[in-house]
């Protein structure tokens, strides 16, 4: 039995949302179509308490309209039945009770929390109370084990609803259009069914997971969908409508419905829901009339839910060493055969993602170097991409990766800077390749001995242009082009036991073919070291010293 504290309050809600209703023959002109509390609510633009209100149901709304004045006497009991329904027990006889479960005309059961669902409600059917609905959500999440600091909600609903909608509208539209109300009330701005869903979850969310709803990285996402009454829909636009392009996207969209019936796993189907509500917002309304019933059909089966939880991508970036010359940069595979003992990648990729309870992680790198390639100085810019972390690394985490990757015995791979970072990062690695400078170290074979001239005229070099035609060594996996690259400087050091060896130190624009510009390519890359010197010049080993990026320093 409720208190009389309770029945006071609800009726102070209700007393509040009246003063956005219009009269109440109206509304329960819209309850006897099958439309539900919540969507008369935010038909009419009601805001505040009355969406969230677990007590507020179809029943007693009606019971509050039909006599307003009585209603703290004759709305005799309000709880949750055993099956977590909320019940109001009326203690006037008149009062017809129906054991037929429907559900609303417009949004199918949702803004009654209706739904069928195998993980939320193990595939019930009935109405729950919004605080059960939202705990069984919140239960999914730490169930789950993310952590979180906040969260957002995204929902997914079948265009259908919208179909539904307007078919209400227009009903409405054909009986009370004369009357004043319609046009002050009716017509002005109104919540959606998303809208009135975040409304009515939002802030018993907050409550049950100790955070607040914000644009935060955490999502929850809930997808309904209603396979049956999406090919109603779709039925009606392929037989009504003219044109071969509508009726083609219309029925693409059956065909996707027809495959969510036959998987298990509910899907979206954005495209197909974009062609269909395309369709009926181009509608007018004399060919909706033809299409649709008007008002629409009462339901007696509630949308499929999926719930679901992810967080979107967070990266983690910094700068690596590579210290041997059979690491690649990622894993490098050929027929099944891994090539080299190990991978940039890897080595970072999975000690990151060990942390985070991530699905998977993506390697991105400003540019790379070959396997037989060190890369020394001050490292290589880089970013781990996590999707769906469960757990966002501290300070004193990434600290650790840190030291677990560096103290490796097998030393292949250091990392520098390692910071958890925002999605910026990535607009700005990518802004910086294009503009960076790199500096190398390679040791060089020429087929004579080197001259005090050779060294002169190669320092003497500023700015040189050269032109590079795809490398032969890469042409199998690039495209034929040729590319335009600049060599900023250059300088020799001499190796003393020998006159024909040497250290070429350089720094290039990015992107330039290092190996081609010493040796030439077959003259695929001119001019060269070797056509500079007038002799065959050979590359034996090269190291990437510097990669000059205003990131991760």
């Amino acid at each position: 039995m409720a208190t009389s504290e309770e029945m006071e309050d609800v009726r102070e809600v209700l007393r509040l949302a009246a003063r956005s209703l219009p009269p109440s023959d109206a509304v329960l002109d819209l309850l006897d179509i099958g439309v539900c509390a919540r969507c008369i609510f935010r038909l009419f633009g009601v805001l505040g308490r009355a969406y969230s209100f677990p007590s507020i149901t179809d029943a007693v709304l009606k019971s509050f309209l039909e006599e307003p004045d009585n209603f703290h006497s004759n709305a005799g009991e309000i709880g949750c039945g055993a099956n977590g329904a909320t019940f109001v027990q009326f203690s006037n006889s008149s009062k017809e009770t129906r054991n037929v479960q429907q559900y609303c005309s417009i949004c199918l059961g949702i803004l009654q929390f209706a739904h069928q669902d195998q993980e939320l409600m193990k595939m019930s059917t009935n109405r729950v109370p919004v605080d059960d609905f939202t705990l069984a959500i919140a239960e999914l999440v730490k169930k789950e084990d993310y952590h979180i600091d906040g969260f957002s909600i995204e929902v997914s609903m079948p265009p259908v609803i919208v179909a539904n909608e307007r078919a209400v509208r227009l009903y409405m539209k054909k009986k009370y259009e004369s009357e004043e109300w319609f046009s002050a009330k009716f017509l002005h701005e109104h919540l959606s069914v998303k809208d009135a869903l975040r409304t009515s979850t939002t802030a018993l969310l907050e409550k049950h997971l100790g955070d607040v709803s914000d644009s935060n990285s955490f999502r929850i996402r809930l997808t309904y969908s209603h396979p049956e009454a999406s090919r109603r829909l779709q039925s009606s636009l392929a037989n009504n409508l003219s044109g071969k392009v509508m009726k083609n996207n219309v029925n693409k969209a059956n065909d996707s419905y027809e495959g969510i019936l036959r998987n298990s796993e509910q899907q979206t189907c954005n495209e197909s829901d974009a062609a269909i509500l395309r369709a009926l917002e181009g509608m007018q309304d004399h060919v909706f009339y033809e299409c649709f019933t008007v008002p629409p059909d009462k339901t007696f089966k509630p949308c499929h839910l999926t719930t679901t939880c992810y967080r979107m991508p967070i990266y983690i970036g910094g700068r690596y060493l590579k210290f041997s010359r059979n690491v690649s940069q990622t894993c490098w595979m050929v027929d099944d055969e891994r090539i080299g003992e190990a991978s940039v990648e890897e080595i970072v990729g999975k000690n990151i993602l060990s942390v985070c309870r991530g699905d998977n992680y993506k390697f991105h790198a400003a540019g790379r170097e070959d396997i037989d390639v060190r890369m020394l100085g001050s490292g290589r810019p880089f970013l781990i991409e996590i999707a769906n972390s469960r757990r966002i690394p501290s300070k004193v985490d990434i600290g650790l990766i840190s030291e677990k990757i560096n103290n490796n015995d097998q030393n292949h791979v250091r990392v520098r800077n390692l910071s958890l970072i925002g999605n910026e990062a990535w607009t700005l690695m990518r802004e910086g390749e294009a503009e960076k400078q790199k500096q190398y170290a390679a040791l060089v074979w020429i087929s004579r001995s080197l001259t005090d001239g050779d060294m002169q005229n190669i320092s003497s070099l500023k700015d040189l242009d050269i032109i590079q035609r795809t490398p032969i060594r890469v042409l199998h996996r690039r495209s034929p082009l040729e590319r335009k690259r600049i060599i900023h400087w250059m300088s020799i050091e001499k190796i003393s036991s020998s006159s024909q060896y040497f250290l070429l130190h350089l720094c290039t624009q990015a992107g330039t073919y290092i190996k081609e510009f010493v040796h030439g390519d077959l003259g695929r890359t001119h001019p060269s070291v070797g056509s500079i010197l007038g002799c065959r010049a050979e590359i034996l080993q090269l190291d990437v010293t510097d990669v000059k990026m205003d990131i991760f320093n």
